[in-house]
């Protein structure tokens, strides 16, 4: 078990890759399939739809499914999808495969995560998760970085064949050093499963997910225009100061887990607390370029320190369908994002100003804050 926890980080490493280093090569893409820049946009959006709507109802399908056959499965679908990504001769062609692709995203994260944290030692569960979405963070600082340089050199098709590889290594290790978990994803039928979401704790613990997180995305979303537009860095320096947040959310996720391990209720409302309190110290700050660098990391690093003693949190709600719940939470994640874009553009097009996002994002945390205070408050399970 001690290797099989490094395996699945790497497989999340290159699924996530796949994911992200899209924005990076669009433009190689509507040149070379003759499409304007909004459409070949559109992929990263038939992404986040395809995990919203396949996560849930993925999940569900496969209940009864051994969970190591089940990720092999869903590693092979990653492999092919990329690989058909890489040899699409048309737009629609790799239209279908991102979205084939985006399905069983969720779905892998999800086994992949209670497969770990089933192995893990007694109050370790949070501290674990954090080493999975790990494997994320390496996705945003190295993973897409990487795999736009390759797109540039040799061609977008190339890093979707460097993303296939990725995962290809990955299914090779899981293959062979993650343990035979016997039991099946759910245990049961589709419906039984389904039965976990009309569970009060269940429910609040992925609200907590939604709302605690649609500040920092809605900053996210427009960081670009954040850090040139009102800070007054030049384009240029937006890929630096990704990876400084990058850097910081490495960090802020393995001392986000160990908080979460030792007092998760206080975890997550400081933790929040803090977030909503960088949110608003950025919106101070913001003409400054030497404090808008300090609080880029700052503000990675409490942003993701939050996600592992969420995702802890739903595991220890959803105890009789586990994997599901996780899916779900991942479309509650995605279904954040769609909501920050929307709600960004809406104060922007308001007339409000963008650094006015700061302060709607901090907000939006405080109210995250409120309801994760609820959710621990009607808990029917121990902290």
């Amino acid at each position: 078990m001690r290797l099989s926890v490094p395996s699945l980080m790497w497989c999340v490493f290159g699924i996530t890759t796949g994911e992200f280093v899209i924005a990076g090569i669009l433009p190689g893409i509507a040149t070379d399939l003759a499409v304007s820049i909004p459409a070949a946009g559109l992929l990263v959006t038939a992404y986040a739809i395809g995990m919203i709507v396949g996560g849930p109802v993925l999940t569900a399908l496969t209940a009864r499914f051994p969970r190591k056959p089940l990720i092999l499965v869903l590693l092979g679908i990653t492999i092919a999808g990329n690989l058909a990504s890489a040899l699409a001769p048309a737009y629609g062609v790799l239209f279908a495969a991102r979205v084939v692709t985006s399905l069983v995203t969720s779905t892998f994260f999800a086994n992949a995560i209670v497969i770990a944290v089933s192995g893990a030692a007694p109050g370790k569960q949070a501290s674990t998760v954090s080493k999975l979405v790990f494997g994320m963070n390496l996705s945003m600082i190295l993973g897409a970085p990487i795999g736009t340089f390759i797109g540039n050199a040799h061609g977008w098709r190339a890093t979707f064949l460097a993303v296939a590889a990725c995962c290809a290594a990955g299914f090779a290790l899981v293959a062979r050093l993650v343990p035979d978990v016997r039991e099946p994803s759910g245990g049961g039928s589709a419906v039984s499963e389904l039965r976990v979401l009309r569970d009060r704790d269940v429910l609040l613990a992925i609200a907590v997910t939604a709302v605690g997180n649609a500040g920092l995305l809605m900053v996210f979303t427009f960081f670009a225009p954040l850090v040139t537009d009102v800070t007054g860095f030049a384009g240029a320096a937006v890929a630096a100061l990704l990876l400084v947040y990058g850097v910081g959310a490495a960090l802020g996720n393995f001392l986000g887990g160990r908080l979460s391990d030792r007092a998760p209720r206080a975890a997550q409302l400081g933790l929040l607390g803090v977030l909503a309190a960088v949110l608003v110290l950025m919106w101070a700050g913001s003409g400054s370029m030497a404090v808008t660098a300090v609080m880029v990391f700052v503000l990675g690093a409490a942003g993701f320190a939050v996600i592992p003693g969420m995702q802890a949190r739903v595991l220890a709600t959803a105890s009789a369908a586990p994997t599901l719940a996780m899916a779900v939470n991942a479309s509650a994640y995605q279904l954040a994002a769609a909501f920050a874009a929307w709600l960004g553009g809406r104060v922007i097009d308001g007339g409000l100003g963008l650094s006015s996002l700061y302060v709607v994002a901090a907000a939006v945390t405080v109210a995250g804050i409120a309801v994760s205070s609820y959710a621990w408050r009607r808990s029917r399970v121990p902290a």
